[in-house]
């Protein structure tokens, strides 16, 4: 006989699972994720950084009303790929909510308790919130809330009701992001001048309600009520936390903070330092003294040429893209080497002749990669050039990222003194761009430079090269 308790007393919470005498407790660690899991505001936030263990915190709260009768909740992420991911939100709830004798139903991502039901879905895009229309959920909960819409943040908040006699409330967890209306909701708990959140401001609860689409708020219900007689004030609080927070991860997986330390200054502001103000700017991804410069690359290093193709000839009287094709290669020790560039301004009968001609001169122990436009003119003309091309190893890579997120591992190994370059004349220019980026007029080589080297450190495309593709 199987006895399932959950409990949250005198500021613990825990999952107590009574299978023939024996006793397993689950529960939060102490600071940010116990605070997160007895607070009792209307709407928490949870976050700051990464490695907070705000996943496990989040799903750990799925479970506290799951007792009783009626119960449901619906956990949210972006997309379905996120829900769906190995590691991902799904995978990371079989442990736990199987502990506590859930019946899962992958098939739509459910989970079913013996008095409550847990669901799983997405809001990828804002029309996704109507799906939900006429849905009623006691607890809604947000995974990385600043990849939401504030639309679907308040849409969703319509269907955060109950009958099941739990009062209806709201969870999510975050990381930094500048440009998400989630920075400027949680304005009071956050330095204006750093872009830290207020140690001494963490988990305090605020009131607010909405006007005319204005969010009013204050520290008091009452003071909100008395301005506002009709309104009915939601409580909320920002919680925030690090991987300080965390020492569980800390003994369990210390490279986790290394990996963090090793992250270009913009993603390690954001992820390790919790910094809710930091922006992309000129001179954060790429510095010349990064680099050192050498008059010769070592012998037998894995090479490609990759390509970003532009097709506007220089009439002149405007500053067009460039077609530019940055070779790079890595040696047996990892080190990089920026060997050559060419770039171009031409018509697409110019651009398509000199990658043949440029390969030619490469030879064919250089692999091909050309970064593939959207749309379908784009896949036309890649596949026109592979056939062209006949002969060499190419690969053609579909690019889904923006340009920051793409340049961001290639900028921690130069920022590391990973990646040289090779003298030549061309040097200049290179430098030029990439310290200008992301604000500069052109950024055709940062392009290149984190498509080659994304494509070089890609397991499936190595794997592809030793087995003779």
């Amino acid at each position: 006989m199987s006895v399932i308790v959950v409990y949250f007393i005198k500021g613990k919470i825990g999952v107590l699972n009574i299978i023939e005498k024996e006793l397993n407790e689950i529960k939060p660690q102490k600071g940010a994720q116990e605070a997160f899991l007895i607070s009792k505001a209307d709407i928490v936030c949870y976050g700051g950084a990464a490695g907070g263990g705000k996943t496990f915190a989040l799903l750990l709260e799925c479970l506290r009303n799951i007792h009783i009768k009626g119960f449901t909740g619906v956990v949210f992420r972006k997309n379905s790929t996120q829900v769906r991911n190995p590691g991902g939100l799904w995978d990371s709830s079989y442990p736990l909510f199987m502990s506590v004798g859930g019946e899962p139903k992958q098939s739509v991502l459910e989970w079913n308790f013996p008095n409550s039901k847990i669901k799983f879905s997405h809001l990828d895009t804002d029309k996704d919130k109507y799906s939900h229309q006429g849905a009623e959920y006691c607890s809604v909960f947000f995974d990385e809330l600043c990849h939401f819409t504030y639309s679907q943040f308040v849409y969703m908040l319509s269907r955060n009701r109950s009958t099941c006699g739990v009062k209806p409330y709201v969870r999510a967890t975050c990381n930094p992001d500048s440009d998400s209306w989630v920075r400027k909701f949680i304005d009071w708990w956050i330095n204006e001048e750093t872009g830290y959140p207020i140690p001494e401001r963490s988990g305090v609860v605020r009131y607010f309600i909405t006007v005319e689409n204005d969010i009013i708020w204050d520290e008091s219900e009452e003071k909100l009520i008395q301005r506002f007689p009709k309104s009915r004030p939601k409580s909320f609080t920002f919680i925030n936390s690090t991987i300080y927070d965390n020492q569980i991860l800390l003994e369990q997986n210390p490279e986790y903070l290394a990996n963090l330390q090793a992250l270009p200054k913009f993603e390690r502001e954001q992820l390790l330092h919790g910094n809710w103000n930091i922006q992309a700017s000129s001179g954060m991804f790429f510095k010349k003294l990064y680099f050192e410069v050498v008059k010769a690359t070592p012998k037998n290093t894995t090479k490609i040429r990759y390509w970003d193709r532009a097709s506007t000839k220089d009439n002149g009287q405007n500053d067009p893209d460039w077609t530019v094709g940055l070779r790079l290669e890595k040696d047996q020790n990892n080190i990089l080497y920026v060997s050559d560039i060419v770039r171009l301004r031409g018509s697409p009968l110019e651009v398509q002749q000199t990658i043949k001609n440029i390969a030619s001169q490469d030879g064919y122990n250089v692999r091909i990669g050309i970064e593939q436009d959207a749309g379908q003119a784009g896949v036309s003309e890649a596949d026109y050039l592979v056939r062209q091309l006949s002969g060499y190893i190419v690969t053609v890579n579909r690019v889904s990222k923006d340009k920051i997120t793409r340049a961001l591992p290639v900028s921690s190994q130069c920022e590391a003194g990973n990646v040289k370059v090779l003298e030549g004349k061309w040097n200049d220019d290179f430098f030029k761009e990439l310290e200008n980026f992301p604000e500069g007029s052109h950024d055709d080589q940062v392009d290149c430079l984190s498509g080659a080297f994304n494509l070089l450190e890609d397991e499936k495309y190595n794997l592809k090269i030793m087995s003779g593709w």
